[in-house]
């Protein structure tokens, strides 16, 4: 099996059961090529321009085992050896497509299956597509092709989906295709070319699998998950194909996010990261419904999902909002210490003449207006975002003003990518493309530009005490990598502590004291 790189989105991680003492292994054998729309070049990241990290560099070149550690070390048991037919499952994309990988590995483990390691013990693999860029397009195909290389019989689902005759083309002996979160047809065309197994004829059949509860199985560490609170999007960007990919927004009801969000809280799970298409706009397609949870009536309602969820008295991060006006009121919740004060912001750009071409929502805000008032509400509030170079028509004038911008907004934490084509974008037949070699320099320039101000605002932590989420523990450095509030997995950087002691746990919080600052990352001591 081939290595791969946690800069990339792509997951490969063990699956742990939140009601279940037992482990599945999901794997990712395809080489990554490419970095996704939320951590591509980030600036958390040393990818784009190395950062002096701490004595070991734990973002760069780990193989499977050493992603897989983690969730390993949280399992007290292995599953047991069945003669229940094994599926594997490469998962490809961003943490939205993570989520539906967790749902169908879910439901073909309450169906009897269990979940490969590799290759060659699979009866089966699915191969969870991402078509977001053409990189993306091309990293799913090649990802389908060692599938089929390597095990012979090949289910794919997920974004790709879509262009079911393109992948039937290139690879004619898929057993199936499905497009993105169809979970059922996932399930069906398993079973149809790998029958369920027959718990009565199976004496290893571990009974404590029908637990499984509302929670499911993660592929994350077991001390946080990511929750999907809708599906689709309603706007019509025109570098992006996501709505004829996963549709229109579609939110699921507030009683079924909030249950399974106690679900994952019983589990263990100390931080919840909220993701969807456009998560400021949640319940706009329900007419913001009233259901009932524990007995009290709650709208499907960003502000009032954000108030049921500060209940539960965990970490909970915000992903993928929208700067509409009526987040202002969810950054009170934030000064008010109900909410991780985190938000990640997809801005895009800056100048008002390429939002349009993009056709953004809310283009036309001023957002380094918002941003002010934003932090007048909220001082500590930390703010990451991503932002497109070279987008067709982009000028000089264009890109230096979101660079004006970038110096104004001094935001924590910034990811860039080159615009590149996708197959079904309006911008596509933009004029006035830019060359290739001008998209690189403008995005050494902006990704320079955000080192400086991330090593400001990270200096200026020096000498404060923090709160630490523990995520890793290396053992032969006797240091903790763990994140603070600023901090979302595998995006952006780290706190690393020294001289920890034995008691010291992945999932534990730590309260410890910042001695020192890189470019993204810090450095501080725990006194126990």
């Amino acid at each position: 099996m081939s290595k791969i790189s946690t800069e990339s989105v792509n997951t490969t991680m063990t699956a742990s059961l939140s009601a279940v003492k037992d482990t599945a292994i999901v794997f990712n054998p395809a080489a990554p090529t490419i970095v996704q729309e939320q951590n591509q070049a980030d600036t958390s990241q040393p990818n784009a321009i190395k950062a002096s990290h701490h004595k070991a560099n734990h973002n760069q070149n780990r193989s499977v085992a050493q992603s897989s550690d983690v969730t390993t070390a949280n399992a007290t048991a292995t599953m047991p050896v069945s003669a229940a037919p094994k599926i594997g499952f490469v998962s490809l994309g961003c943490p939205k497509a993570l989520v539906d990988s967790e749902r169908i590995i879910t439901e073909l483990s309450r169906d009897g299956y269990q979940v490969a390691s590799d290759y060659e013990g699979a009866d089966l693999v699915v191969v969870n597509t991402c078509g977001f860029i053409e990189s993306a397009v091309q990293e799913s195909l090649d990802a389908i092709g060692e599938a089929i290389s390597k095990n012979g019989k090949v289910i794919v689902t997920g974004c790709l989906g879509k262009e079911a005759d393109k992948i039937r083309e290139m690879h004619p002996a898929v057993l199936a295709v499905t497009g993105a979160h169809a979970y059922d047809e996932v399930i069906t065309a398993v079973a149809q070319h790998v029958p369920k197994p027959n718990r009565s004829l199976d004496a290893n059949y571990d009974p404590k699998i029908d637990l499984i509860n509302e929670a499911g199985i993660k592929l994350t560490p077991s001390h946080y998950a990511y929750l999907k609170i809708s599906e689709g999007c309603n706007h019509r960007c025109t570098f992006c194909i996501i709505p004829s990919l996963r549709g229109d927004l579609d939110s699921r009801p507030i009683d079924s996010v909030m249950n399974e969000a106690m679900a994952l809280k019983k589990a263990g799970v100390k931080e919840l990261l909220i993701i969807s298409q456009d998560t400021s706009a949640y319940g706009l397609d329900l007419k913001y419904k009233t259901s009932f949870w524990n007995g009290m009536p709650l709208k499907s309602k960003f502000y009032d999902l954000c108030q049921a969820l500060n209940d539960l008295g965990i970490w909970v991060r915000l992903h993928y909002v929208y700067p509409y006006p009526h987040v202002d009121k969810v950054v009170e919740l934030m000064g008010e210490k109900k909410l991780l004060p985190y938000l990640d912001i997809p801005f895009q750009h800056a100048s008002h003449r390429i939002l349009k071409a993009m056709k953004r929502p809310a283009h036309s805000e001023n957002t380094l207006a918002r941003i002010k008032a934003w932090r007048e509400i909220c001082p500590d509030i930390v703010i990451r975002s991503t932002f497109v170079v070279g987008f067709p028509g982009e000028t000089e004038e264009d890109f230096q003003c979101l660079l004006d911008w970038l110096v104004e907004a001094r935001l924590d934490r910034v990811g860039a990518f080159t615009y590149s084509e996708v197959e079904g974008a309006v911008a596509n037949d933009l004029p006035d493309h830019v060359p290739e070699d001008v998209k690189q320099s403008r995005y050494e320039r902006l990704m320079a530009l955000q080192q400086d101000i991330s090593a400001q605002k990270l200096q200026e932590k020096v000498g404060k005490t923090l709160m630490v989420l523990v995520d890793e523990i290396d053992s032969d450095e006797n240091i903790a990598i763990c994140r603070s509030y600023a901090d979302a997995p595998e995006i952006d950087g780290h706190v690393y502590v020294d001289n920890i002691n034995a008691q010291v746990k992945v999932g534990q919080f730590l309260t410890v004291t910042i001695d020192d600052a890189s470019e993204y990352d810090l450095f501080a001591s725990y006194q126990g």
